[in-house]
């Protein structure tokens, strides 16, 4: 099984960010909690058993169904961090020929 950055946190609870969510919408189960972000049950039950880290995209929905910061949300999950690291990928300039949108002129 491959290990998440966050899950080896001491702190890192996704069950405590899911229950408040529940209480918080008003919500009876998990899944009444999927319906309402817009993703399959087993996504939460992923989450829940720490097999599925909380990605992005949901935790940006979470905030637009429950109008919680996603400071909040990130502290509720116990997600300390204040920096995070990007890839080497991320933020280099592509190459030339990979940031020109036109084909070389062939002479005719």
């Amino acid at each position: 099984m491959e290990q998440h950055a966050l899950s080896g946190q001491e702190t890192y609870d996704p069950n405590h960010l899911l229950d408040s969510l529940l209480k918080k919408m008003g919500l009876k189960n998990d899944a009444a909690l999927s319906r309402a972000l817009e993703v399959a049950p087993p996504v939460i039950s992923k989450i829940r058993h720490r097999k599925l880290p909380v990605g992005a995209s949901l935790l940006i929905r979470m905030h637009e169904v429950s109008d919680m910061s996603i400071r909040d949300l990130r502290d509720l999950m116990g997600d300390r961090r204040t920096k995070y690291r990007l890839s080497d990928a991320q933020g280099k300039p592509k190459s030339s020929m990979e940031n020109s949108s036109e084909r070389p002129v062939s002479a005719i």
